[in-house]
C-alpha cells in the first residue's frame, strides 16, 4: 500500500478517532497524541489493512483501547472524561449561556457513568455509529448495547430534569 492509498483510506475517519480520544481523554494533546498513534500503527501495519473488513470499525476499537490504556496508566491518573461544548454562533448570548450550561451538565453527569455507557453515548450519538459497529467495536450483543445506550440516556435525561427543576444537583 502506497502513502497516497493509506491517506485516502484513513482521511476519513481520523477526525472521528480524535473525537473519540478526546471523549475519554479529555486533554486536546492527550487526543492528538493518542490519534497519532493509532495512525502510526495503521501505517506499520499498512500491509495487514485489507484484511479487515472495515478499517474504520478497527480504527475506532483500537482509539478506545489505547485511551482505556492511558486512563489505566500512572501517567494519566488526574485525566477525566469530559465533552466539549459545540454551540450555534446564530443564537441569543442567553441561548448560548443556557446551552453551554446544560452541555457543562451532561459533561458532569456523564463523568459518573460507568466507562461502558459513556463509550457507547459517544459512539452513538456523537459518532453516528449503528447498533452493530457498535456492537462489533466492543465485542458486545447488540441488544447488550440498545441496553446501555437506553440506561445512559435515561440516567442522564433524569439527572438533568432533577438539575433544571431544582436548580442545585
Amino acid at each position: 500500500m502506497k502513502q497516497a492509498d493509506f491517506v485516502s483510506l484513513v482521511m476519513p475517519f481520523k477526525d472521528k478517532v480524535f473525537r473519540l480520544a478526546k471523549r475519554l481523554l479529555v486533554s486536546r494533546e492527550e487526543a492528538e497524541d493518542a490519534t497519532q498513534e493509532i495512525l502510526l500503527k495503521l501505517w506499520r501495519n499498512k500491509e495487514k489493512i485489507g484484511d479487515y473488513k472495515n478499517v474504520e470499525a478497527f480504527s475506532m476499537t483500537m482509539t478506545k483501547n489505547f485511551c482505556l490504556d492511558r486512563l489505566k496508566s500512572r501517567q494519566a491518573q488526574n485525566l477525566k472524561i469530559v465533552h466539549s461544548n459545540y454551540t450555534d454562533n446564530s443564537s441569543s448570548l442567553q441561548k448560548q449561556v443556557e446551552a453551554r450550561d446544560s452541555m457543562d451538565w451532561v459533561s458532569r453527569i456523564m463523568e459518573d457513568l460507568p466507562e461502558q455507557q459513556k463509550i457507547i453515548v459517544q459512539l452513538r450519538d456523537i459518532e453516528q455509529y449503528d447498533y452493530a459497529e457498535i456492537a462489533k467495536m466492543l465485542d458486545m450483543n447488540e441488544t447488550a448495547v440498545r441496553v446501555n445506550l437506553s440506561r445512559a440516556r435515561k440516567t442522564i435525561r433524569e439527572k438533568l430534569t432533577n438539575t433544571h427543576r431544582y436548580g442545585i444537583k
